[in-house]
């Protein structure tokens, strides 16, 4: 083995790291942001029905 070829563990060698995802949004989360979205369009067309 010459000394340019490196056995992983060894000092000098970078670790492989598992690339870290963000976990998925809870159902909890994904629920609010659809009723958020439902009432923000609720507004949105209230105000049209209101002030049109």
């Amino acid at each position: 083995m010459s000394t340019s070829e490196t056995r992983p563990g060894t000092p000098g060698t970078a670790p492989e790291v598992q690339p870290r995802y963000e976990p998925p949004p809870g159902v909890g989360k994904l629920v609010l942001w659809i009723l958020l979205f439902l009432f923000a369009g609720i507004v949105v067309v209230a105000g049209g029905v209101y002030f049109g």
